[in-house]
């Protein structure tokens, strides 16, 4: 592992799912947006396609953010590349692509943004994605000078990332915390806990900073919210309000 825990690269305001809820979630117009508002890394879910690529997409179907009906997993590459995933968020956005996760590296290392992978398993596959997924960012992002974050709420696939590109550092998402959540942050060589806001305090951030963690949150809208976490120490605040709560200069 790296020594990115203990010199953290990562800007404390990240873009989630690209620009939140101001463009259509996941895809490159979301990304550029965020940037718009001064945002320069992004948080974003990626899937395999049937034929095994990474797309970018959030659910294990398609009928909430694109043309498409059923798994996204039950199409090809090529016909996932025929759908819009932006007209469902509004004309301006028509014809919107479902972008590839190497599209995305090519992007945002053009532009020195930093990036928050969240792999993002349809179920059954976790194994499979956390692999692949990890392969295919070791690889686009080979001689970046800040690595990719991975992060994933399945802990079999954090595994797989951990084994297949071991260099990449990880956080484990919680929606709730366990009482053994530290446990589980050291069994998978996690740099970080991404958690959700509402489980977060002062005393869980400071406990996850003594025992040589960093810590992230997710997904916070309330600017008041925004300033007490970072006020705790929080490393990374990940949230849809772009246009509401500005990013360090």
């Amino acid at each position: 592992m790296s020594d990115i825990g203990t010199h953290w690269p990562y800007p404390r305001h990240i873009a989630h799912r690209g620009a939140g809820k101001l463009a259509p979630e996941n895809t490159l117009a979301a990304f550029r947006h965020g940037a718009s508002f001064g945002y320069r890394m992004f948080e974003f879910d990626v899937k395999l396609s049937g034929d095994g690529k990474a797309v970018l997409m959030h659910d294990a179907t398609l009928d909430r953010t694109s043309s498409g009906r059923g798994r996204v997993d039950a199409l090809t590459l090529g016909e996932l590349a025929q759908l819009d995933a932006g007209s469902w968020h509004g004309a301006a956005f028509a014809g919107e692509p479902i972008p590839t996760l190497a599209a995305v590296a090519r992007y945002t290392q053009a532009n020195g943004f930093l990036v928050n992978i969240e792999i993002k398993p349809v179920p059954g596959a976790e194994t499979r994605t956390g692999a692949a997924v990890a392969l295919d960012a070791l690889s686009l992002w080979q001689g970046a000078t800040v690595p990719p974050l991975l992060s994933s709420f399945s802990e079999a696939a954090l595994e797989a990332a951990r084994l297949a590109a071991p260099g990449l550092p990880r956080a484990l998402l919680l929606d709730k915390l366990p009482a053994d959540w530290l446990d589980r942050l050291r069994r998978l060589d996690c740099v970080a806990l991404d958690a959700n806001h509402r489980e977060l305090n002062a005393r869980v951030i400071a406990d996850a900073h003594a025992a040589g963690f960093k810590v992230l949150s997710y997904t916070v809208n309330d600017p008041a919210r925004a300033q007490d976490l970072l006020a705790w120490g929080l490393d990374g605040l990940i949230t849809d309000a772009v246009d509401g709560i500005a990013p360090d200069a």
